[in-house]
């Protein structure tokens, strides 16, 4: 698979994913915050399903 996540996309996923997980431990401590290994996972893999599905690309495309 191709990578379909620009570098800004990537950067907020996984701070938004450490920040859901970091409540799991700190703050509410809710179970809640393990959804954030999604946005974690897919941030350092650069691959989006949901992006392939819907044919969304935002990284750069490479030049010719």
């Amino acid at each position: 698979m191709t990578r379909n996540e620009g570098t800004i996309d990537r950067i907020l996923r996984i701070l938004v994913g450490l920040t859901l997980v970091a409540l799991v431990f700190v703050g509410p401590q809710t179970p809640f915050g393990w959804l954030g290994f999604v946005p974690l996972v897919t941030g350092l893999v650069g691959i989006c399903p949901v992006y392939s599905l819907l044919g969304i690309k935002t990284c750069r495309l490479p030049e010719h």
